[in-house]
């Protein structure tokens, strides 16, 4: 069985995004040009969640160590679409999922109408060592949060004030979770992954 994990940014207020979906009020992975030290995390242990074009410019040419599936909803992929770029992750399989989108759109990107639930069903089954990852999508991550396994929350230090939460639409049925790891950078951003915790039997 492969890992679902939602790896996404935050503010301290609790909002992945801006209302109009903007997230540019948080810090850059590589503010003045250079990689700070959130950046070289990046680079150094989620390589393969960095753009193609990134990965080129970086000279970068390492194996996906955690992921080789990429999963983002409309929102998250029109950012691409919006410079031009339909194949953003060209080192990883990617679903998209959209209603609206042409099937045909890209031949490295398979747009999916149906159920997403059904979908991630189907890859957790799927063998292998590495797993499957949603980036942004705070819709798709509502939808599909019983799936979900691990959580990486990038948490900036900064207050939006208002905005889109990281589980829109999601019924209230809490669901524990423990820390495994935690990293804070020196631009006062904190990245740490949870795990779900599983129910013991009674």
């Amino acid at each position: 069985m492969r890992t679902l994990t939602y790896f996404v940014a935050v503010s301290i207020d609790g909002y992945a995004c801006g209302p109009d979906n903007s997230y540019d009020f948080y810090e850059a992975p590589d503010p003045g040009g250079e990689l700070g030290d959130n950046g070289r995390f990046h680079v150094d242990e989620y390589p393969e969640l960095l753009p193609t074009v990134a990965r080129a410019a970086l000279g970068l040419d390492v194996p996906n160590k955690h992921f080789d599936t990429m999963l983002q909803g409309r929102g998250s992929y029109q950012v691409a679409l919006d410079e031009g770029v339909t194949s953003p992750y060209d080192h990883m399989r990617q679903i998209v999922f959209s209603r609206s989108l042409p099937t045909d759109i890209d031949p490295n990107v398979t747009v999916v109408a149906t159920d997403p639930l059904e979908t991630i069903r189907e890859l957790k089954k799927e063998e292998g060592p590495l797993g499957i990852v949603i980036v942004g999508g705070p819709i798709m991550a509502g939808y599909l949060l019983p799936e979900i396994d691990e959580l990486m929350i990038k948490r900036y230090p900064v207050v939006a004030g208002h905005g889109r939460p990281l589980f829109e639409g999601a019924a209230f049925d809490p669901a524990r979770f423990e820390r495994l790891s935690s990293t804070t950078f020196e631009g006062g951003a904190d990245y740490t992954l949870f795990r779900r915790r599983v129910s013991s039997a009674t």
